[in-house]
């Protein structure tokens, strides 16, 4: 440190802050540390910072199904928020949530030495006699707001509502709805939402039909609603199963959005390339991870452990697969 102080020109208390990330350094005597640093093969004692601090500077993420889309996004964009603010991430995968999985990612990671704890799509956080090891920060991402933890979450009732009132808006008489996994907290915020708009504007309910994320979920259940003429909209909720709906219309001699409007939901990039381009819901996974780790590294920081919940606002973004419903036949 001192070699690095001394070829900067700065003091060892600069260099420290510049190794510590803190905000106190002007931009431009940053650089000069940084560029020491890099000159020099200086690396900073992690493990001797702890000491001092109390903080390792990295965080832990627990995952429940990565292969989801969304928590996918939202795993790369904590990643890169994290690493912005100066902390690395360490993350184990879950595929089956049972308390003893839950406890076993616990311990692995306050073993690599986190200083907090992100779990994404934790529903096994509704079983009763769970309960988290104490001692580490903990916030949830999509998760029960009803829980003591912090949680973050795009408003996913806002955005069932957004494309339901959309659909309707354009003259069809109801919204059928191909929902997510019946224990995702996402696809039931999305499916009670699209239920409740539906009966505000006094519409008939039809049944749901459930999928599983995937296009082949969608192309199964649009394979059903293709087979009934009077399915003018349908909502999926999310783009992949919109993707399969369409492929099963499109078989079925269906025209989008003529004879047929479909819509999903999360905005993936694909989206606006598919035939027609998909209108949906776009989540800001970005604006999700700068909250997650905003409140993580406030709880770090200060010690306390706030219930708080906040949810980002999505944005409907309408393109050319919703339509008006076709003319109906004259009564003879």
């Amino acid at each position: 440190m001192a070699d690095v102080a001394a070829m900067a020109g700065v003091s060892s208390q600069t260099v420290s802050r510049v190794a510590n990330n803190r905000s106190n350094v002007e931009e431009e005597t940053r650089q000069r540390v940084l560029s020491a640093m890099r000159v020099l093969g200086y690396r900073p004692n992690t493990a001797a910072r702890a000491l001092v601090t109390g903080q390792f500077r990295t965080l832990g993420l627990i995952s429940f199904g990565l292969g989801n889309f969304g928590n996918a996004r939202t795993v790369d964009a904590i990643t890169r928020v994290a690493q912005r603010a100066g902390y690395t991430v360490n993350m184990i995968a879950i595929e089956s949530q049972t308390e003893r999985a839950v406890h076993e990612a616990f311990d692995q990671l306050t073993l690599q030495a986190v200083d907090g704890i992100v779990l994404i799509e934790a529903q096994i956080l509704d079983t009763p006699a769970l309960r988290l090891p104490p001692g580490v920060p903990v916030v949830m991402a999509d998760g029960d707001a009803s829980h003591r933890h912090a949680m973050v979450d795009t408003d996913q009732a806002l955005g069932a509502k957004l494309i339901t009132r959309h659909l309707l808006g354009l003259g069809h008489e109801t919204v059928w709805h191909v929902a997510g996994p019946e224990d995702s907290y996402a696809a039931r915020r999305r499916a009670e939402a699209w239920h409740t708009t539906l009966k505000e504007a006094k519409a008939a309910v039809p049944q749901v039909l459930f999928g599983d994320w995937s296009a082949a979920s969608g192309y199964a259940a649009g394979r059903v609603l293709a087979e009934r003429p009077g399915v003018t909209a349908v909502f999926a909720a999310n783009d992949q199963m919109a993707l399969g709906v369409m492929r099963a219309m499109i078989k079925a001699g269906r025209r989008i959005p003529e004879d047929v409007s479909i819509a999903g939901f999360d905005d993936i990039d694909e989206a606006e390339y598919l035939s027609p381009p998909l209108t949906t819901v776009r989540q800001d996974f970005d604006v999700v991870a700068e909250r997650i780790v905003s409140l993580m590294i406030g709880q770090i920081e200060t010690g306390t452990a706030p219930s708080a919940t906040s949810f980002i606002t999505p944005e409907l973004i309408v393109r050319e697969s919703t339509g008006a419903p076709p003319p109906k036949s004259p009564t003879p």
